[in-house]
């Protein structure tokens, strides 16, 4: 993930820059039940201090024990939980196994360069020589996965998916905030002025123009979610009409029950939407899990929630809406 990818290799240009010797730890694949995904990173310092995890704790903690052992530009290939006895010992849940890449003698420019390209949001291979250690890189897609072959090893960085918030809200502020630390490269449409001026979130990209122009020129694919949260119907609907035709993975907004079947049957009975039946049937309202959520920061978590259920393909009960939770309460 982008920022917890950043916050591993500030620490390491850090290290570097006090003197300290560090080893890069990169998860390379994974079999069942594994505690982080592949292209998962860790940094060891040389008196035994870590940033990033690996697992849940044990296999960092055989690591770092094991430290002095990995040396040389010789990248070493480590794998855990290969039988039951290995998998009590290291945490890992049942049948879970994975295999991670240690690296010894990095100087301070590699992680400086790397730290450049993920800073820069690009998407992009790192990719190891497991021969000799050396890096490249080259462009990478959405789609494309961390894999290791016989000669090389490439982790995929930047940002994975993509979020167009519509409208600048109370909402969109905390969705924007979080959403930046799960894997989304973040962008926000709102024409009201009022609005753009009051946006105190940094490192988010406001898109001109009104919110149907803006999905248009955003070319949604199968890695895009877009959620209207501006409360303003025109702005959600124009937003909302777009970006039922596209590919988008995710097309959602904000609303009581009420107000989401009022907005389905309006994009239904118009026929300048030129929307079907099936079209109407992809949008998600009330958008996010049924956590209960009242305030903006909590509509957040539980659209975030949701977004997260969908990519990891778990199917988990629909929002409650505000006013709804209120009313039950």
């Amino acid at each position: 993930m982008q920022s917890l990818d950043l916050e591993v290799l500030e620490s390491a240009r850090r290290w570097i820059g006090e003197g300290h010797r560090v080893w890069l730890v990169t998860v390379t694949q994974t079999f069942g039940a594994s505690p982080r995904p592949p292209g998962s990173l860790m940094v060891m310092r040389d008196d035994g201090v870590i940033a990033g995890s690996v697992s849940g704790g044990c296999i960092e903690d055989d690591l770092v024990a094991r430290r002095d052992a990995f040396a040389g530009p010789i990248p070493a290939l480590e794998s855990y939980g290969v039988d039951a006895e290995q998998a009590r010992r290291f945490g890992l849940p049942c049948g879970g196994q994975l295999q991670v890449l240690v690296e010894s003698a990095l100087d301070g420019t590699r992680f400086d360069a790397l730290f450049a390209k993920i800073s820069a949001g690009e998407v992009f291979a790192r990719v190891v020589d497991l021969r000799d250690g050396s890096w490249s890189y080259r462009p990478a897609g959405p789609g494309d996965e961390t894999a290791i072959g016989e000669k090389d090893f490439s982790c995929i960085h930047g940002p994975r998916w993509r979020m167009l918030i519509i409208g600048a809200s109370e909402i969109a502020r905390y969705l924007a905030e979080m959403a930046k630390t799960l894997d989304f490269q973040v962008f926000v449409c709102d024409p009201r002025e009022e609005y753009r001026s009051a946006w105190r979130v940094e490192g988010i990209a406001f898109l001109d123009g009104m919110p149907d122009d803006a999905v248009t020129a955003f070319r949604p694919d199968p890695h895009t979610v877009i959620v209207a949260v501006s409360h303003d119907p025109k702005l959600d609907d124009m937003a909302l009409i777009e970006a039922l035709k596209t590919d988008a993975y995710y097309v959602g907004a904000v609303g009581s029950q009420k107000t989401s079947d009022e907005r389905r049957r309006r994009l239904r009975e118009v026929p300048e939407f030129e929307l079907g039946e099936r079209d109407v049937a992809r949008l998600h309202g009330p958008v996010g899990l049924a956590i209960g959520s009242r305030t903006p920061p909590e509509i957040a978590v539980a659209i975030l929630a949701e977004l997260i259920a969908l990519r990891n393909r778990r199917v988990l009960c629909a929002a409650e809406s505000p006013a709804h939770a209120a009313r039950a309460a």
